[in-house]
């Protein structure tokens, strides 16, 4: 990407590759004045980058991925970068129960559910259209899944909207409506490195949460029904500190690192600061604001290097973190979280903006 500014906020499509099954997939690129840049494929409806300048006025592609959809595709459940649904984390024992019926899912983790199941969100290509308007750019991408789809009842046609304004805002806007009663919880799987995908840890980037509980889980990370107070612990990010001034601890060794359920003081008020990243070293800063009652923030604890990302870098352990805007897991199996059932008929919405500052 040239250093010089673009002189107007734009957004232009091209083609990144055809499926297997012959379906061709697009990437849209969102720019604006700033010297900010955003890929989405309509595969997956993903974000395939994010540039953003450092304090100095560079720009480096801060999200994992690959340069190729066969990379995508041979990733697998990696998610990089993807909206995810039906049921964004975890569902136990891939069941649950909706006004008295119950309804088996796919599994894909074992006996539950991860991630909308064997043939989620992120595996599908969606339609998008370009939005220009004078104040922001992006694409709206919709998809419609059919009643039985990974076993969820009610045919849902959703719709998400990404957008891209002069202030480095991404807004990512989900709307969704069934014509049965289901439950929902979409959420984007983005791994972000604020000093560069495929750059060393993130352990010297600094982390602020507002949050005083996690979503107790058990050794399958599906929730207890227990919130745990993070006060001073390895899960209190309240006062900022390094993603690695903790990830070591002995609480966190069976998972090797951060995969837990914030429950964010901000809950439903989408104009509060939630979570706060700085990576000291360029400068870079992402804040983000959300409606949702919770997010997954994991650090790639699975990454071992043996996957390579764009320009072949290898993609390590501890080397990004994500910040997955949700509802609680297992929510339609634990009556005391915040609900995620639809109505047919009535609309589902999220909003999740990222806003990131150079310096």
């Amino acid at each position: 990407m040239s250093d010089a500014l673009p002189d107007r906020l734009a957004v232009t499509r091209d083609t990144f590759g055809t499926t297997p099954e012959g379906e061709q997939v697009d990437r849209y690129v969102l720019t604006n004045r700033r010297g900010m840049r955003v890929a989405i494929l309509t595969h997956g409806a993903r974000i395939q980058a994010i540039e953003v300048p450092d304090r100095n006025g560079h720009a480096t592609d801060i999200v994992l991925g690959f340069d190729r959809l066969d990379e995508y595709l041979e990733a697998g459940t990696s998610y990089h970068g993807a909206t995810i649904g039906r049921y964004g984390n975890r569902i136990a024992g891939g069941r649950f129960e909706l006004d008295g019926r119950s309804f088996q899912l796919s599994t894909n983790e074992g006996e539950n559910t991860l991630h909308g199941g064997e043939r989620g969100f992120d595996r599908h290509v969606w339609a998008a259209t370009p939005i220009d308007e004078p104040d922001t750019v992006g694409v709206e991408l919709t998809h419609f899944s059919p009643s039985g789809d990974m076993g969820f009842p009610g045919n849902l046609a959703v719709t998400l909207r990404y957008t891209l304004d002069n202030a480095n805002n991404l807004r990512l806007h989900y709307s969704a409506i069934a014509d049965a009663d289901t439950v929902i919880n979409l959420t984007n799987h983005a791994f972000f490195n604020l000093a560069g995908a495929g750059a060393e840890s993130i352990g010297d980037q600094i982390a602020m949460i507002h949050a005083n509980h996690v979503t107790a889980v058990d050794d399958a990370l599906i929730p207890t029904g227990e919130l745990t107070p993070v006060a001073d612990g390895p899960m209190d990010f309240n006062r900022p500190k390094p993603f690695g001034a903790d990830i070591d601890d002995a609480s966190l060794a069976s998972i090797g690192g951060y995969d837990h359920n914030w429950v964010l003081a901000s809950a439903g008020d989408v104009d509060r600061l939630a979570v706060r990243v700085i990576d000291p070293a360029s400068g870079r800063a992402l804040e983000m604001y959300t409606t949702e009652p919770g997010v997954q923030i994991y650090t790639s604890n699975g990454m071992d290097g043996s996957l390579k990302g764009k320009n072949g870098m290898a993609y390590d352990r501890h080397g990004a973190f994500t910040l997955e805007t949700q509802h609680f897991p297992d929510a339609p199996n634990q009556p005391e979280f915040p609900g995620t059932a639809l109505r047919a008929g009535e609309k589902y919405t999220q909003t999740t903006i990222y806003r990131f500052t150079p310096g």
